[in-house]
């Protein structure tokens, strides 16, 4: 398959208005079809003018953020992305041919359709470069709800994007994407430590959500980067974050589909020993999941070392739509 030429400004714009206004109008899907979900981080993902603009205003290890648009001068010395870049990950999206993405450190529509062609965009709308959302399929029904903006603590961490397919319909299902705390993947949450401390003050807040979605009756799935391994959690049994979702109604509320799939690095020579990417299902989306379709999307090795991928990788499966 040939790509097509990366989109310039406002052509580029105007293609991805269009496919949003006609994505209204669409038939919602019948049942027994299935819909494929995914989450990706893209690390830092802008498009070049954005990162030529940010570049040299860096802020050093250690500087402030808070409340403007910049990037970190590691990220300005070594991420800066050029066309054979942008390429391979649009490849990788191809291959990994999903109908709704959760993307996480992405700054936008404009840097999202560099890498997703035939999608349109829902994204947070908080100050930082590092904003939450969705790639949506052309053809599926979609609204994009109000930033969940409780997880961001006073917009000091990132937002939650949220997303109801096929809205009105039978089909309707209601989509929190996540990007949390990092630095506390393992270990007692609150142990002293800040990112530890942030994450756990995130953790009832997530709850709920997950609460209000399973009182409503809701089809609902959290998907994203949690940075932290739910599944040692749940193995080791600590009172946690995956605890405080799970229980966030009373009793079992999620399915974490990640479960008894084995773990797989984005590339040779990476270390990290477990999932902090992930697809939970609740409501009546739990038990949906078709046996066998999780998926991780590696990359190759050759492009993974010559070119500016991602630190993370996709994570995908398919869905019974009832």
């Amino acid at each position: 398959m040939v790509l097509p030429r990366l989109p310039i400004a406002a052509a580029a714009l105007s293609l991805a208005l269009s496919l949003a206004l006609s994505l209204a109008l669409a038939a919602p899907a019948p049942a027994g079809e299935t819909l494929r979900l995914a989450t990706w981080n893209l690390e830092w993902l802008m498009s070049p003018r954005a990162f030529a603009a940010l570049a040299p205003a860096c802020v050093p290890a250690g500087g402030e953020h808070r409340g403007r648009r910049s990037i970190p001068c590691d990220v300005a010395a070594g991420l800066e992305r050029g066309a054979a870049d942008y390429a391979a990950l649009a490849r990788v999206a191809l291959r990994l041919d999903a109908d709704v993405v959760a993307l996480q450190e992405v700054d936008g529509a404009q840097a999202a359709q560099l890498v997703f062609r035939g999608y349109a965009f829902c994204f947070t709308g908080g100050p930082a470069v590092q904003n939450t959302g969705f790639a949506v399929r052309t053809g599926i029904p979609y609204r994009c709800e109000a930033d969940y903006s409780a997880l961001s603590l006073g917009d000091t961490l990132r937002r939650g994007a949220v997303l109801v397919l096929h809205p009105g319909s039978a089909h309707e299902l209601h989509l929190l994407a996540v990007h949390l705390k990092s630095g506390c993947a393992r270990g007692p949450l609150g142990r002293g430590d800040k990112p530890c401390e942030r994450l756990l003050e995130q953790a009832p807040r997530l709850a709920a959500w997950v609460h209000a979605e399973q009182a409503a009756g809701h089809a609902y799935a959290v998907l994203g980067d949690f940075n932290r391994d739910l599944l040692a959690e749940s193995r080791a049994g600590d009172d946690g974050l995956w605890r405080s979702l799970d229980d966030a109604h009373g009793g079992a509320a999620l399915e974490n589909t990640a479960e008894h799939e084995r773990y797989r690095n984005c590339r040779r020579g990476q270390r990290a020993s477990g999932y902090i990417d992930y697809i939970l299902l609740g409501g009546a989306l739990r038990g949906h999941a078709l046996a066998g379709s999780f998926e991780r999307i590696t990359y190759e090795a050759s492009e993974a070392w010559r070119l500016k991928l991602s630190d993370h990788c996709p994570v995908a499966l398919s869905l019974r739509v009832d």
